[in-house]
């Protein structure tokens, strides 16, 4: 079995590669399926002052993906990014990361159903035969646990905030991002963030192609829940 990560052309390769970041560039850190969108939500509420008009684009356009968009350098500051990717693969001389990490028994258990109804990776086929494959890192963006490690790891950690995905129900990011907000703003963004209200709008990527995303096989945002693999995939088979 291979790794089933989408390939990237050679030309988007070498502008990531050689990308500058600016100082108050914000990059968001993830595993697949791990709170890449519920982060792509959250920060940029934050940085625009809890401005609800900053959702009204898709989240791919909000926050988009280094190892994707080669059309990056125009953004206005401060720019927020989202990345799949390893420390260790990451360009040079980037700033804040948040580093966002989830129990891989969920991830596991997420990324199944996504899987099944993503048209860019590879069906994952039976539970028992994916599941040896996510432990042996031969799924999209290889091995969890070789991807925790990286940014754990990480050089600079006081550029780094790292947060588990039960803690996301917490504005743990203001204070590392330095942006004061009063009380109300931070209870609007966290109503906004509730996991119930995020499945009625554009974050649940409704908007993306029929050919990328079928809804129809499963919601992109199925339930967020925590400890999902003790009522699924142990469950008979």
């Amino acid at each position: 079995a291979v790794n089933d990560t989408p390939q990237l052309p050679v030309p988007t390769l070498k502008y990531f590669e050689e990308f500058s970041f600016r100082p108050d560039d914000i990059v968001i850190a993830t595993y697949p399926k791990s709170g890449s969108t519920w982060s792509q939500e959250i920060v940029p509420l934050i940085v625009n002052g809890g401005d609800l008009t900053c959702l009204q684009s898709p989240n791919w356009d909000r926050v988009p993906w280094l190892e994707y968009d080669p059309n990056l350098e125009g953004r206005p500051s401060p720019r927020m990014y989202a990345t799949h990717l390893q420390y260790n693969m990451m360009p040079p001389s980037f700033f804040k990361v948040i580093n966002v990490m989830r129990n891989p028994k969920d991830v596991f258990t997420s990324a199944i159903h996504y899987f099944e109804k993503a048209s860019y990776h590879v069906n994952p086929g039976p539970q028992t035969k994916f599941l040896y494959k996510f432990l042996d890192g031969k799924v999209a963006y290889g091995s969890w646990f070789d991807h925790v490690k990286s940014w754990l790891n990480a050089e600079d950690q006081e550029h780094m905030m790292h947060i588990s995905y039960e803690e996301m129900i917490m504005v743990r990011h203001l204070t590392f991002l330095e942006i004061p907000l009063d009380n109300e703003v931070i209870e609007k963004i966290a109503d906004r963030c509730l996991f119930k209200n995020m499945k009625t709008n554009s974050s649940n990527f409704s908007l993306a192609p029929l050919e990328i995303n079928c809804m129809s096989k499963s919601e992109f945002m199925r339930k967020g829940e925590f400890q999902q693999m003790i009522h699924t995939a142990y469950s008979p088979i």
